[in-house]
């Protein structure tokens, strides 16, 4: 049996972005298009987000012990998937101006980005996180903390920041209009 007290791995930081994290992952991989309302995505995912930043920004520090290779778990086609599916609930809405990216001083025209891609990308990193802590290994759970703190840090971090500007737009500006319609069709 593993020394669990004491051990940072093991502590409510920890096991809090990882149950949130499972949530996240879970949801995502469940979305059927067909049986999931436009609505539904944007409220759960603008709640999940939120959690996971402030999650990931409360891990403990670690320093990496770099004896075991991570596993990566989500194939091209898992991410593909999960991208699709937000893709075909959002359509045209899934494309919004990214304004905060250093490639921006070097564009001469408005750079775009995907809603379906950032939360591609957040998914990816969190669901082979939370595939490390289903293997139950102290030194890989240890070092895929580091990695997802890593992650988060210089990238995936600042893609869920921007990618919550436009899922709020949708869910409470656009998701109105749409509702106004909609009354307005069936009067």
């Amino acid at each position: 049996m593993n020394n669990r007290q004491g051990n940072p791995i093991y502590s409510s930081a920890v096991i809090d972005m990882i149950t949130v994290s499972a949530e996240y992952c879970l949801f995502l991989e469940k979305l059927v298009p067909s049986a999931t309302t436009r609505r539904q995505l944007l409220e759960q995912v603008t709640r999940l987000l939120p959690l996971i930043y402030v999650k990931a920004s409360l891990l403990p520090e670690l320093v990496e012990i770099g004896q075991f290779d991570l596993p990566v778990v989500v194939t091209e086609e898992d991410y593909d998937e999960v991208r699709r599916s937000v893709w075909q609930l959002l359509k045209s809405d899934d494309e919004y101006l990214e304004v905060f990216t250093p490639d921006m001083q070097y564009s001469e025209g408005p750079m775009t980005q995907t809603i379906s891609e950032d939360l591609a990308d957040i998914y990816q990193d969190l669901k082979n996180f939370v595939a490390v802590f289903a293997e139950q290994n102290d030194e890989s759970m240890h070092d895929s903390i580091v990695r997802v703190q890593e992650n988060f840090r210089n990238y995936w971090g600042q893609r869920l920041v921007n990618v919550m500007r436009p899922l709020h737009d949708l869910l409470y500006n656009k998701a109105e209009d749409e509702e106004d319609d909609y009354t307005e069709d069936n009067s």
